[in-house]
């Protein structure tokens, strides 16, 4: 049995179909069982329980061969990341509580850097938290996910054009599939030969201009890469729908993969490069359109 939080998102998911594909029995923790209805019908058990309840988490840890661990993703945090630090809390004490077997976190790209990270905080938040334990623990430092980038192929449909906030067009991204993810999480978790901890920096680098590439021959029309000028951020990210003076944590984690202040290459960690490119993220976006 392993405990997967977060399995009606794309990581979690991941996670959860390789478990289940392998024969594996898979827990789950959820905030509303009814949106995880098909996970049930899958025979996944669905223990009811918030982020922030260590009670329910140490419920759920009860028995597992290994957990795979997230912080629900926040765009608009409020400064101090006061719903991250509770979330970690909840974790820490739910894993002094019942400690398992094995453990996998799923961390990012610059998660070991203290500062001027944005969005990334809650991930060195989280690993610091996590680094007192002494059971095996992997944290998964992933690059930025193509599917992030699903909601711009409307808009290159249309355009002809990908709005991004990466620049130059030329400059390296590291980048990784959610499904890549779960492929590592579900090897992590079900391999019991190693120890101590593990840091895995998971990603292939792509630049913008590569990005716009990989729609161009899944749309069929061609599309070119178009950063949106440091000025217009602010008011381009709110009118995706942040609200006003909420997006300071991601424009300062944007600027610092910019920068290259936060990027792959830490010493001594290891580095799995991505499997899937991004064609195949967006067609299968495209076919579920269909």
């Amino acid at each position: 049995m392993f405990l997967v939080t977060g399995i009606t998102g794309h990581v979690g998911g991941a996670t959860a179909q390789n478990l289940l594909a392998a024969g594996h029995k898979v827990r789950a923790l959820v905030r509303d069982p009814k949106k995880a209805a098909a996970w049930a019908s899958q025979g996944v058990e669905l223990i009811q329980g918030d982020f922030n309840d260590a009670a329910a988490i140490a419920g759920a840890l009860q028995g597992v061969e290994g957990a795979y661990i997230m912080v629900p993703p926040l765009l608009t945090p409020q400064r101090g990341f006061p719903e991250a630090k509770a979330v970690i809390a909840a974790y820490v004490d739910a894993l002094k509580r019942v400690p398992p077997p094995r453990l996998v976190a799923l961390s990012s790209i610059g998660a070991e850097k203290p500062e001027r990270l944005g969005l990334i905080t809650v991930l060195h938040l989280f690993e610091q938290a996590l680094a007192p334990f002494t059971f095996p623990i992997a944290f998964i430092r992933a690059g930025s996910f193509f599917e992030n980038d699903l909601h711009s192929l409307p808009i290159a449909v249309q355009s002809g054009h990908f709005y991004t906030f990466y620049q130059p067009a030329d400059r390296p991204v590291p980048s990784i599939a959610t499904r890549d993810i779960g492929a590592l999480a579900d090897e992590l978790l079900t391999d019991n030969t190693w120890t101590g901890r593990r840091i895995i920096e998971l990603g292939s680098p792509y630049t913008p201009a590569q990005i716009a590439s990989a729609m161009t021959e899944v749309l069929g029309r061609p599309v070119s890469a178009m950063p949106v000028p440091r000025d217009r951020w602010t008011a381009t990210m709110e009118s995706f729908g942040l609200p006003p003076g909420s997006t300071w944590a991601y424009e300062e984690m944007v600027d610092g993969l910019n920068s290259g202040w936060i990027a792959f290459g830490v010493p001594s960690v290891e580095r799995v490069p991505a499997t899937t490119k991004p064609q195949q993220v967006y067609a299968a976006a495209q076919a579920s359109q269909h």
